[in-house]
């Protein structure tokens, strides 16, 4: 009987955690950014930071002999190119697009402000070319966005000074999503980012060493022979 009020506790625990939220708030303007992270009722403070406590001198300790070390096996060079990209894109986008189909009511985005004014001062007629582009793309991906995701409320601003030499930005944005949804996400993520990872690390394996840089073309001329004035 101990064991079932046992289970029943530990079952309710788990229901509470999955229904509790998490998330980050963010504000940022006039060259600050204010930074805050969500766990249910608790607000952590991130940014700015508060001043730092002095550190005391560290105790210079005498130095140790140093030891031989046997040479390492060269290791896979590992690097990102634009077809890596492609194939993480089209392995890990419908996944990610389903996940966030099945649990788009647990993600919430309160509040969204974004504010942007492109400077135009210089170039007048590239500013108004990118003001078309931003529109192009808020009008294109916020309905996208709205259908995945919990938004409400959202207000977006772009705009073009032409007397202002660079752009300028502000806004406050937060995200919170359940830790529930935040599982049931990374499960439904974690099998196609495991096999793209493997992928990519076997294209690593096989890609050919980046040839080594010379330090200059054309070899330092050679000093002529000095003669030995007793001979």
């Amino acid at each position: 009987m101990v064991w079932l009020w046992i289970l029943a506790v530990i079952l309710l625990l788990t229901a509470l955690l999955c229904r509790t939220r998490v998330g980050v708030w963010a504000a940022f303007g006039g060259g600050d950014l204010r930074l805050d992270v969500k766990f249910g009722l608790l607000r952590v403070h991130i940014l700015p930071a508060g001043p730092k406590k002095p550190k005391k001198p560290k105790e210079e300790k005498p130095p140790k002999e140093k030891k031989e070390k046997e040479p390492k096996k060269p290791k896979p060079r590992l690097s990102f190119t634009l077809e890596d990209g492609k194939d993480a894109l089209q392995t890990l986008f419908p996944p990610l697009k389903r996940a966030l189909r099945r649990t788009r009511r647990g993600i919430r985005v309160k509040p969204l402000r974004l504010s942007l004014e492109l400077g135009g001062q210089e170039d007048p007629a590239a500013a108004a070319q990118l003001y078309g582009e931003l529109q192009a793309a808020v009008w294109t991906g916020m309905p996208l966005l709205e259908r995945l995701l919990d938004i409400r409320d959202p207000y977006i601003h772009t705009g073009v000074d032409f007397n202002a030499p660079a752009a300028a930005a502000e806004g406050e944005i937060g995200v919170t999503l359940r830790i529930g949804t935040l599982l049931a996400a990374g499960f439904g993520m974690a099998f196609p980012a495991l096999g793209w990872f493997l992928r990519w690390r076997k294209r690593c394996r096989t890609r050919p060493p980046k040839p080594e840089k010379k330090a200059g073309k054309n070899p330092p001329p050679e000093e002529p022979p000095t003669e030995n004035p007793a001979a």
